[in-house]
């Protein structure tokens, strides 16, 4: 059987997952390089885990956990499918994205998964067999289509979701949302218009609130001040958008659009916000990448590649053994996309080396 080698991507996922469930506490230290999306992960220097350590508790080293990973036991868990994938059967250009993720999963794990591409009238209960005979121990739901697909699972199949907007904690699932984590989107705000202290937003708490409870967070972290306004309805929205856009100062406040269908619908909302920003020279940025294509500054989007490959570090945690809480986290594994002429607009000029760190860069020349 091949051999597999462990990252230490997934000891440190492993390591942090133990300390929690365990109660221990200690520093890690670690350095992580800027990958190729242009410096969007930041280098981590420390990452300290409380409480102290309980007496009855030993402390694991590095070297003990990637043994662990590397049993024996382990590796032919995995050779034997332990893990699988659920994906939607749908045409291009969507198909290629998961197909991407699958990539980055088979590369992460060094074995060439199952793959179960599924269509919205999949027989679960066949697929819950056909998981069980294969000795499937975790499921990496990709697309909401995955995701539906994998709820007759047995309780003994552990899954994992990604590739699909999760934007409530209602859903009671394990995954990452494909919703960019609001501590990434901060800091290039931060590097793109190091004057600004305040960002906005107007969210639906019913769609969204985990969501700014994390941006209240990454906001103070980036020395920011977020203005969070509750909306629950399209008028409530675009009232509160006009107000608060006619109102703001350009040079130290930014409008920020989060996946939220009430506040930022499409038809509607967009287009008024779009042209408000626009027409006061405040800046606009958005969780979603298909708006700076629209007029938004910046927006970021999935790395589908390395998505999965988080993905399978984490799959491969819970094989070896690691205790997870059903949790949500918003994405990390990110690219990001600028527009120039909205830049120049608000008075930003970006030079050719700003321009290369950016992964897609608008109006293309």
């Amino acid at each position: 059987m091949k051999n597999i080698t462990i990252t230490l991507f997934a000891a440190l996922s492993l390591l942090f997952a133990c300390a929690a469930a365990h109660g221990s506490g200690y520093t890690v230290y670690s350095s992580v390089a800027p990958d190729a999306t242009g410096m969007l992960f930041e280098s981590i220097d420390t990452v300290t885990i409380a409480p102290p350590l309980r007496p009855d508790v030993r402390p694991v080293t590095m070297a003990q956990l990637e043994d662990q990973l590397r049993r024996p036991e382990l590796q032919a868990s995995l050779g034997k499918g332990s893990i699988a994938v659920v994906y939607p059967n749908v045409d291009e250009p969507f198909r290629s994205a998961f197909v991407a993720m699958i990539h980055g999963i088979e590369d992460r794990i060094k074995l060439k998964v199952r793959s179960y591409p599924v269509d919205p009238s999949v027989d679960t209960a066949e697929l819950n067999a056909t998981l069980k005979r294969t000795g499937t121990k975790v499921v990496i739901a990709l697309g909401r289509q995955g995701l539906n697909a994998t709820a007759g699972l047995d309780r003994e199949i552990s899954v994992l979701a990604g590739g699909v907007l999760l934007l409530s904690e209602a859903d009671n699932v394990m995954g990452i949302s494909l919703t960019p984590d609001p501590a990434m989107l901060f800091s290039r705000l931060r590097v793109l218009l190091p004057e600004l202290r305040r960002v906005i937003v107007v969210y639906n708490p019913q769609k969204s609130e985990w969501l700014v409870k994390l941006a209240r967070e990454a906001a103070k972290a980036q020395g920011l001040d977020l203005s969070a306004h509750v909306a629950g309805d399209l008028a409530s929205a675009a009232k509160l958008y006009s107000q608060l856009i006619g109102s703001a100062d350009s040079r130290h406040d930014a409008v920020w659009l989060p996946h939220d269908s009430t506040t930022v619908e499409e038809s509607t909302i967009l287009p008024l916000v779009l042209k408000e920003s626009w027409n006061s020279n405040v800046p606009l940025f958005s969780s979603n990448v298909l708006h700076v294509k629209k007029g938004a500054l910046f927006a970021m989007a999935p790395d589908n590649v390395e998505l999965g490959r988080t993905l399978a570090s984490s799959a491969m945690g819970v094989v070896a053994g690691e205790v997870r809480r059903r949790t949500l986290v918003p994405l990390r594994e990110l690219q990001t996309a600028i527009n120039l002429r909205t830049a120049s607009h608000i008075g930003l000029k970006l030079g050719a080396l700003q321009q290369r760190s950016f992964d897609f860069v608008y109006p293309q020349p």
